[in-house]
């Protein structure tokens, strides 16, 4: 088995507590699931956001996920460069797979897709 990372971006429309829980809930989720990734298999997370979420901690969102509550998690925020897109959660998630590195789905949703559409699938 071997460590890989498993990538994945979304944003938000406005900086709520609700809808930065959700999204971010929303997009772990399927990079877990469209990676046949169990919450056991899971080194760490780390989550960004660009420094216009300030209303939620992400990593929260993720710890009240069924089977979760013991899957390092932290948040952190992305680098400010001027013209980056608003309001977008990060996600680099750390797991034990025997899925080769080209076979890794990563996940884009919402305005995030326009980050790596090489990796749209």
């Amino acid at each position: 088995m071997t460590v890989r990372g498993i990538r994945g971006a979304t944003t938000v429309e406005s900086d709520h507590m609700e809808s930065v829980h959700e999204a971010t809930r929303t997009l772990v989720i399927e990079m877990a699931k469209s990676n046949g990734v169990d919450p056991e298999d899971i080194i760490s997370v780390i989550i960004s956001t660009t420094r216009d979420v300030k209303s939620a901690f992400p990593a929260k969102a993720v710890r009240t996920l069924d089977g979760w509550k013991f899957v390092p998690v932290m948040c952190t925020h992305e680098m400010d460069v001027q013209g980056s897109m608003p309001l977008c959660i990060r996600v680099l998630m750390h797991v034990n797979s025997e899925i080769s590195q080209k076979d890794i789905r990563h996940i884009y949703h919402s305005e995030a897709v326009k980050l790596r559409p090489d990796l749209q699938q």
